[in-house]
């Protein structure tokens, strides 16, 4: 097949394009970066420059495809004026137009748990609405990809335990979270781009669900504090913690407002209804990365 993957050499996307490289597939690799054609073309892909803000870029690099993955790369929380669901809003009416005009009929996007959730959901709304622009889409089948936690968000807390000795947020303690490691959020991916279908499907990738406190347990274990645990502190200290570094306060309280669901359990009721089955990175193999990070810094 021939397949077109957005998100560069990215978390994701490097070890997806690896993977359908590996199988034989064609891939294109969009990155915005000229500097990083020669890393894609190592791994067997053929670079596409340009940005996703570009349509007319976009349709011209989609075209003959018969898959694409999309993605909205990460916001950016330190920029006051960053208008982050216009941004998206933006990116996302792009993707569904140049998949219109190229006439692909299979797209994979990355969204995200609690993208069913109309309102309440926080700082990840953009996704609800990023479903729903790509759903005005005629004739193309789409499945929509809706990871849960990355590990990798765990290094935020890093700066708390080397001050404090714990891992503490508006969540935590004895509430159940599922979590999930990019490989395995790559590797469900590749299995669904190349699976023939003709509706709309949103699937969810994890791979391991544990209380915050036995994950508390397991990376205190790996940078040699025994015993760590994760505190539940109120919303207003979070929310004075985030604008404390420097964090616009709509930002922060879209961070804060997501945590709330967390907590009282309304972000994951749709994922407990459709529960996939865990991938195979669990957090002890993840604990190795940020043991190493966590004593870099």
């Amino acid at each position: 097949m021939k397949i077109v993957l957005t998100g560069s050499l990215g978390h994701i996307s490097k070890p997806l394009a690896q993977e359908l490289v590996q199988q034989g597939h064609e891939i294109t690799l969009i990155s915005s970066k000229a500097g990083r054609k020669a890393d894609i073309e190592a791994l067997g892909a053929k670079a596409a420059i340009g940005s996703i803000e570009d349509a007319e870029f976009l349709t011209s690099t989609f075209t003959g495809a018969d898959a694409v993955y999309t993605m909205a790369p990460p916001p950016n929380f330190t920029d006051p004026g960053f208008d982050l669901m216009g941004h998206i809003r933006t990116i996302t009416q792009n993707y569904a137009k140049s998949i219109e005009k190229s006439g692909v009929k299979r797209v994979v996007h990355l969204s995200s748990i609690g993208a069913h959730m109309a309102k309440n959901s926080g700082l990840i709304l953009f996704h609800h609405e990023a479903e729903a622009i790509l759903s005005n889409l005629t004739d193309v089948a789409i499945t929509f990809m809706r990871p849960v936690g990355f590990y990798y968000n765990l290094l935020a807390f890093i700066p708390g335990i080397k001050n404090m000795g714990f891992m503490a947020s508006n969540y935590g303690a004895e509430d159940l979270i599922p979590w999930v490691s990019p490989v395995d959020i790559a590797s469900a991916i590749a299995a669904e781009i190349v699976t023939p279908h003709n509706c709309r499907k949103a699937l969810y990738v994890a791979s391991e669900e544990l209380t915050c406190n036995q994950m508390a347990g397991i990376l205190g274990a790996a940078i040699g504090k025994p015993g760590m645990k994760w505190n539940l502190i109120s919303d207003e200290q979070l929310l004075n913690i985030y604008m404390g570094f420097g964090m616009p306060k709509g930002i922060a309280t879209g961070l804060v407002e997501m945590n709330i669901c967390q907590h009282n359990g309304s972000l994951f009721e749709d994922y407990y209804l459709n529960r996939p089955t865990l991938g195979k990175v669990k957090l002890t193999e993840w604990a190795v990365e940020f043991a190493a990070i966590y004593n870099q810094q």
